[in-house]
């Protein structure tokens, strides 16, 4: 099974070669590192390290993974990971593994189910993924308890779903749109580390507030559509 994996990066000069050098291969076989406007030599070091860099100059978590999603070479699952080795990439056959064996087709790796770092995960964000998840659970069925960035998904799926969320509101998009589509969703434990460096969200208020607006929003604003349905699809059995 071949499988890409995108890392949206901006100044992680200090975590991204200890990321690729930690990604297994097989089953890995290409890395995207999706840049936006790095000043500290995050591209060259990625580069170095054998990932195919694309610079993007639009700002936006969403808008990284689209970009990386349209320069990956043909594969069976793309997998997303972020730069400050907050995850651990050595976990990703786990996270996938619900794919591989026709379980799921995309998979939420969650920090709330596995292992934290004292202080990894700040205690907002603690309360805000478990209430977005909370909410999920509750409106469309869809058992997860994290919405985490470490997570896969077959590359056919994601490709036929019509991605178009540019901001942190693509992280409920993903899971939301692909269950509604009929995807089966499935969440795996994955462990959960301090990141190196600052975190662009969760290290500060105003962005902890304006990633909580766009994923409560986008919850919401699917709701409609599975309004008078049935619950949807969770994990394959």
């Amino acid at each position: 099974m071949r499988v890409a994996v995108v890392i949206p990066t901006r100044n992680e000069a200090g975590s991204i070669r200890r990321v690729l050098d930690d990604i297994p291969r097989p089953p890995v076989t290409q890395v995207v590192v999706v840049d936006s406007q790095s000043t500290d030599g995050t591209p060259e070091i990625a580069a170095s390290r054998g990932a195919r860099v694309i610079a993007e100059p639009r700002r936006g978590y969403g808008r990284a993974c689209l970009t990386g999603i349209a320069h990956v070479e043909p594969c069976d699952v793309i997998v997303f990971l972020d730069g400050d080795y907050s995850d651990r990439p050595e976990e990703l056959p786990a996270l996938i593994a619900p794919i591989v064996e026709g379980r799921a087709d995309i998979v939420i790796g969650s920090r709330l189910a596995g292992r934290r770092e004292p202080g990894a995960l700040p205690w907002h964000s603690v309360i805000g993924n478990w209430t977005a998840a909370a909410l999920i659970r509750r409106l469309y069925g869809i058992h997860i308890t994290d919405l985490g960035p470490f997570r896969a998904a077959r590359s056919e799926t994601i490709r036929n779903l019509g991605l178009r969320e540019t901001s942190y509101g693509w992280a409920v998009e993903l899971i939301l749109r692909g269950a509604l589509a009929g995807a089966a969703v499935a969440e795996v434990p994955v462990s959960y580390h301090r990141r190196v460096g600052q975190s662009k969200i969760t290290g500060t208020v105003r962005g902890s507030f304006g990633a909580a607006w766009y994923i409560f929003g986008r919850i919401f604003q699917y709701r409609w559509q599975v309004h008078g349905r049935s619950a949807v699809s969770n994990v394959r059995t």
